[in-house]
């Protein structure tokens, strides 16, 4: 019985790396796309992107920061009411659209205010990846891109 005891402790290490390679994943795999912020009216701003997520796992959304305005969040639109939420989920291999009407970012109590033609510095925050710097040209108020 006792010949059997490194066989077993063998094969039992041999299946846990097969195990880790095959867990093993490419992780997310960002990129930003779509990026504006429509020409503000007043002391607030939305902003509007996509997230591709190309990799083999999941990350979320968690913050954004900008030099443009200390209190920047992010927001959900459901039943046309809007409101904060803590994180945005990018699945693996899917998107994430901040869109007019759904999704995006809220820039409050604006330090300047951007006129069309400049771009706005952001830098995205995630749960697994690290931070992207954007740059948000500012379009016409009434811009809306559509989708193909």
């Amino acid at each position: 019985m006792r010949r059997r005891a490194p066989l077993v402790v063998a094969a039992a290490l041999g299946a846990g790396l097969a195990l880790a390679g095959c867990s093993a994943d490419s992780g997310p795999e960002l990129k930003v796309s779509g990026a504006f912020m429509p020409q503000p009216v007043d002391d607030m701003a939305a902003g509007f992107l996509t997230v591709e997520n190309g990799g083999g796992s999941a990350d979320r959304l968690t913050s954004v920061t900008s030099t443009i305005s200390d209190d920047v969040t992010i927001h959900e639109t459901k039943d046309q009411k809007m409101r904060e939420v803590k994180a945005f989920d990018i699945p693996a291999g899917g998107t994430l659209d901040l869109e007019r009407g759904g999704s995006h970012i809220m820039f409050m109590s604006l330090k300047q205010q951007p006129k069309q033609g400049e771009k706005v510095s952001v830098e995205l925050h995630f749960e697994k990846s690290g931070p992207i710097k954007v740059e948000l040209p500012v379009k016409e108020t009434t811009y809306n891109p559509q989708k193909h």
